[in-house]
């Protein structure tokens, strides 16, 4: 059995099946760990499996597992940090969300708000607000990224197009200390990039963890900012930048607000 047809039929393994075993697939086909561990690097680098620790995983289930585990970090700062954030937010108002574990707690601290009107490109977020007080819950049009729920596309920026909310509240997946507000996927930029556009007020949420972290697509900088909500002190440098900016820098673990004079 040549490779082309061996990694086919892994893909058909991983099809009926969540995960696949790097010798369960050697003793399978008869060949050496080692070229198993070959196959699953180039289907890996086809984007055709995600690999992980003695095996792979389909794709989606790699995802579905890897969000569900964000939602599991820094619960507690990100609740606080929902709290906050909801606190800045009135009753009847038009706010957009994007994809995000930050957002979708925010999204449950502003639940309990009264006559909103919701949009969002993360069906998580529309789902948990459909028990609250919202008047009007919008869910963008667009490709569904089942992995985390998030619609993504040119189809998702034009339907953000079509509306002008009140709030902008973003997430992010990295924090420069100048001021530099960072992503991964070039859609979901895209996607939070019209959200803001599209938007009065514009707050960003998002843990101090972040400014460990780096990505490589600028969604936008502090200038385009209104208020960022984080749960630590952030860098002197992202301070700065800040105060230059005027962007208001609301701190949850010690309940500071950095005001810009």
């Amino acid at each position: 059995m040549d490779a082309a047809t061996r990694q086919d039929h892994i893909l058909d393994l991983l099809n009926t099946q969540d995960r696949v075993e790097v010798e369960d697939l050697s003793a399978r086909f008869g060949v050496s760990l080692q070229t198993i561990r070959t196959d699953l690097r180039d289907l890996s680098a086809r984007g055709a499996l995600s690999r992980v620790h003695g095996g792979a995983v389909r794709i989606s289930s790699a995802g579905t597992r890897a969000y569900t585990d964000r939602r599991k970090q820094n619960a507690t700062a990100k609740q606080a940090m929902a709290d906050a954030l909801a606190d800045l937010i009135p009753d009847n108002c038009s706010l957009a969300l994007n994809i995000g574990t930050s957002t979708e707690q925010a999204a449950r601290a502003l639940s309990g708000h009264r006559d909103l009107t919701v949009l969002s490109n993360n069906i998580n977020i529309i789902n948990l607000m459909m028990a609250g007080e919202a008047k009007e819950l919008i869910l963008v049009g667009g490709t569904v990224r089942q992995s985390d729920g998030a619609i993504i596309g040119e189809d998702a920026v034009e339907f953000i197009s079509r509306y002008k909310v009140d709030f902008a509240i973003i997430g992010a997946s990295a924090l420069d200390a100048d001021g530099a507000v960072m992503d991964h996927d070039a859609r979901e930029v895209a996607v939070a990039r019209a959200i803001l556009k599209n938007a009065r007020s514009k707050i960003l949420i998002c843990d101090g963890s972040k400014f460990e972290r780096s990505a490589p697509i600028r969604i936008c900088d502090l200038s385009d900012l209104d208020i960022v909500v984080t749960d630590r002190p952030p860098p002197a440098e992202f301070l700065q930048a800040a105060q230059a900016a005027g962007t208001r820098v609301l701190t949850t673990d010690t309940n500071e607000s950095h005001e810009n004079d």
